[in-house]
């Protein structure tokens, strides 16, 4: 599934819930389903900072792929990653950089997170694409 009809099925998935309860619902759904991050990994350079829960992004390079691992202390923060690992885990770099990201306000998710999660959002995506064109370059 590429990273478009990723984003496509979440969104299709959200336009069926009836109001926004319902869809914050869905995302915390996918928070109680998250795994755990292995503890070597919950590192301050793995911290996602900018986030208003706690949150470590795992961000390993192999074969080619950008392999990601995530884990939140709050169960929209490990929704959210949840959702996003869905997107962006097992992707080459050029996959990522040529992905939009603004193509994820149109999932209908934006209008569900207060200011403060959108920026921690925001910064997920700074780690991603970062990483993205630092493996890009090697």
């Amino acid at each position: 599934m590429t990273m478009d009809e990723q984003v496509q099925l979440y969104k299709e998935d959200l336009a069926l819930l009836p109001d926004k309860d319902a869809k914050m619902e869905y995302i915390l759904d996918f928070g109680k389903e998250a795994g755990t991050l292995e503890p070597q990994y919950k590192t301050d350079e793995n911290i996602i900072k900018g986030c208003s829960s706690l949150a470590w992004l795992h961000k390993a390079y192999d074969k080619g792929k950008i392999l990601l691992e995530a884990e939140g202390d709050s169960i929209i923060a490990k929704g959210m990653l949840v959702m996003l690992l869905g997107i962006f885990h097992n992707r080459t770099p050029d996959e990522i950089l040529a992905f939009d990201p603004n193509k994820l306000k149109e999932m209908g998710i934006m209008e569900l997170l207060s200011p403060v999660r959108q920026q921690g959002l925001e910064a997920f995506l700074n780690v991603i694409y970062g990483y993205a064109k630092a493996c890009k370059g090697e």
